[in-house]
């Protein structure tokens, strides 16, 4: 196979929080023991993402740096000892670790001269150099749409459902946040069929999608939110899911919960906000515990997850929403703030 590696290629840097990032033209690395070159087809935008590059996850100590961790892309060259992945094959690029070498980061140089770091995966680029443990093959009736979902919001959102929450017939379940995590999340749901699905955010489109994918209930978030289900639901809810990115969607959904109840969050809310919640609850009965990336083995959930989804009879909007060139990133980082897009894509082909 007749497989070109080219000498630089063009990606978005992140030089500043809270401002734009910028293209710059980064030379191709030697490859050491552990890496894998790939040419990005497509990555995706995550709120994580965006947090990052607005500032909100802290002091950044590894400006400028790369970002993305979620894409689809061909395999263009290995470094020694790369065994998991072979030169010319479509691979899953995400933030989970799978089997493989950890390289853990690394520092491009840019073509003026420029250290431009990275950490073991990043997809906003032409090209990328990344750790064999964050590659996974993907078969090839998985769709590249799909892919790159699978680089981190279906593995965290419906890997929720099918590692964590597994819910059962006779479950009632709340999810709060309808994001790419929430909506992964309410589709693994729609799988397993609990009798009551309720869904809540502050958009009401995104409610209304919900709900004619297969959500039983939808509310919009307000003031009074709260009393409105515990009228409606008197015995609370049997799962509680949060998608939506607030310590107070984390409340409010350990609230929702009744004394048997389960609280799953994925959600990350801004560097050093604290939840609050009721010691007694916990004595209770009830429940809360985090998610990792959904408790997904990319080895094994990932090509699960996809070919579960890709059964299903589902918009293609609910996958990608809005596509974007890399020259026009910002755009699209700015939309996914103000809730403007279901989710976005970066094309490079």
């Amino acid at each position: 196979m007749n497989i070109s590696i080219p000498n630089e290629f063009n990606a978005a840097v992140l030089t500043k929080t809270n401002e734009a990032l910028e293209i710059k033209s980064i030379k191709t690395p030697k490859l050491d023991a552990g890496h894998v070159l790939v040419k990005i087809k497509q990555a995706g935008l995550c709120r994580s993402q965006l947090m990052e590059a607005r500032g909100h996850r802290g002091e950044d100590k590894y400006l400028p740096h790369l970002l993305g961790h979620e894409g689809v892309g061909q395999v263009i060259a290995t470094g020694p000892d790369v065994n998991k992945v072979k030169v010319g094959e479509r691979v899953i690029l995400g933030w989970l670790k799978g089997s493989g070498i950890d390289t853990g980061g690394m520092v491009f140089s840019s073509v003026s001269g420029e250290q431009i770091n990275a950490g073991p995966v990043t997809t906003f680029s032409e090209y990328t150099v990344v750790s064999e443990n964050r590659v996974t093959p993907c078969p090839d009736d998985i769709t590249d749409d799909m892919a790159v979902l699978l680089g981190c919001a279906l593995p965290t959102g419906a890997g929720i459902v099918l590692n964590q929450a597994k819910p059962t017939p006779d479950d009632t379940v709340v999810l709060v946040g309808l994001g790419g995590i929430g909506l992964s999340a309410l589709l693994m749901l729609l799988h397993f069929q609990p009798k009551t699905i309720v869904v809540i955010d502050a958009n009401p489109n995104k409610i209304a999608l919900a709900k004619s994918l297969g959500a039983t209930h939808g509310f919009e978030l307000d003031d009074n939110l709260q009393n409105t289900l515990s009228e409606l639901f008197p015995i609370g809810f049997d799962i509680a899911i949060e998608c939506a990115g607030q310590t107070s969607s984390i409340e409010l959904a350990f609230e929702l919960i009744n004394n048997s109840g389960r609280c799953i969050f994925a959600s990350h809310p801004p560097n050093g906000e604290k939840i609050q919640l009721d010691p007694h609850a916990l004595i209770c009965g009830k429940r809360i515990e985090g998610s990792w990336g959904g408790g997904s083995n990319p080895d094994t959930d990932l090509v699960k997850i996809g070919r579960i989804l890709q059964n299903m009879t589902l918009p293609t909007e609910l996958f990608v929403s809005h596509r974007y060139s890399l020259t026009d990133i910002n755009n699209a980082f700015d939309d996914l703030e103000r809730g403007a897009v279901v989710r976005a894509m970066i094309e490079f082909e």
